[in-house]
C-alpha cells in the first residue's frame, strides 16, 4: 500500500509564499502521475497541478505563473511551491499519486489559509 504524507501548510498573508511537500512510499508498479489538488469548504476537489513521468507539468488556469510543481526522485517527494498567494487559494491541499496500473493514492491533506 502506497502512503503519502503532506506537510508545509499553514497560515500566510496574501502575497506570501508556502511550499508544500509530499513524501511517498515505494511504488511497486512505478509512478505515472503526481498531482496536487485542493478542496475549499463546500466545493469539489480540483486539480491544481500535476507532473507526469516525462517531467511535463500541467496547471489550473487560476495558479499559472504563481505555483510550481516539482519532484525529487531521490527523496520520493513532490513539491508545490506557491507564490503570490491569494485568499481564494485557501483550501485543504491533497497530494495524489497514480501508478502505472491506474491505481490512485491520496494523502491526508494539509490546510492552507491565506488571510487578506
Amino acid at each position: 500500500q502506497v502512503q503519502l504524507v503532506e506537510s508545509g501548510g499553514g497560515l500566510v498573508q496574501a502575497g506570501g509564499s508556502l511550499r508544500l511537500s509530499c513524501a511517498y512510499s515505494r511504488v511497486i508498479f512505478g509512478i505515472n502521475t503526481l498531482g496536487w489538488y485542493h478542496q475549499a469548504p463546500g466545493k469539489q476537489r480540483e486539480l491544481v497541478a500535476s507532473i507526469i513521468r516525462s517531467g511535463s507539468t500541467n496547471y489550473a488556469d487560476s495558479v499559472k505563473g504563481r505555483f510550481t510543481i516539482s519532484r525529487d526522485n531521490a527523496k520520493n517527494t513532490v513539491y508545490l511551491q506557491m507564490n503570490s498567494l491569494k485568499p481564494e487559494d485557501t483550501a485543504v491541499y491533497y497530494c495524489q499519486l497514480s501508478d502505472n496500473i491506474n491505481r490512485d493514492y491520496w494523502g491526508q491533506g494539509t490546510q492552507v489559509t491565506v488571510s487578506s
